[in-house]
């Protein structure tokens, strides 16, 4: 653990101010939910909780049939990183985080499709994949994550009405309703 130096007082209602520069660092935000533990020696800490990430395994699960049904390339994200990929090497993309143009396309809250000759959005950094199609997961309002089809292909042909669109969208579809109720 790495101490930073800032003090804050909790106020009469129990609350504490995480500093600016930690959230912008951490990716924290307005909303974000925080997992809280404690130890014996007293330490409070505060961890990103991410849905998605609690549902790893079922993920991989889905991208990997995915990938042996349709010959897709896809990954799973939670507002930061990659959670499950199938169809690229997990070693260069499983908990990389996410690009800031590719955290703008999730935060679009729409489904995004590339067209050919704008530019390429990569997934994220060090990968030489880009993102075909990508569709936000949302659940009871909130962005948790995405799902995203994902190539290395110089020209590809993208189409909203093609199967390999509609199938991102049902993925991020019942993947949603799973953290749902």
């Amino acid at each position: 653990m790495k101490a930073t130096g800032i003090v804050r007082r909790i106020d009469d209602l129990g609350r504490v101010v995480i500093p600016k520069e930690i959230r912008r660092t951490m990716r924290i935000r307005e909303g974000s939910p925080l997992e809280i533990y404690t130890d014996r020696e007293g330490e409070v800490i505060f961890k990103k909780y991410s849905p998605v990430g609690e549902m790893s395994s079922f993920a991989y699960q889905y991208v990997d049939t995915l990938n042996k049904v349709c010959q897709m390339s896809v990954a799973v994200t939670d507002r930061d990183t990659i959670i499950a990929c199938a169809g690229v090497s997990k070693k260069e993309y499983a908990d990389k985080k996410l690009t800031d143009d590719y955290e703008s396309v999730i935060e679009s809250r729409n489904m995004y499709i590339w067209k050919n000759g704008a530019p390429r959005v990569q997934i994220c950094d060090g990968g030489d994949a880009f993102v075909k199609y990508a569709m936000p997961i949302v659940s009871e309002g909130d962005i948790v994550g995405s799902i995203a089809c994902i190539t290395n292909e110089e020209n590809t042909s993208t189409d909203p009405s093609s199967t390999e669109a509609k199938l991102i969208q049902t993925a991020a579809s019942f993947l949603g309703r799973q953290f749902e109720g």
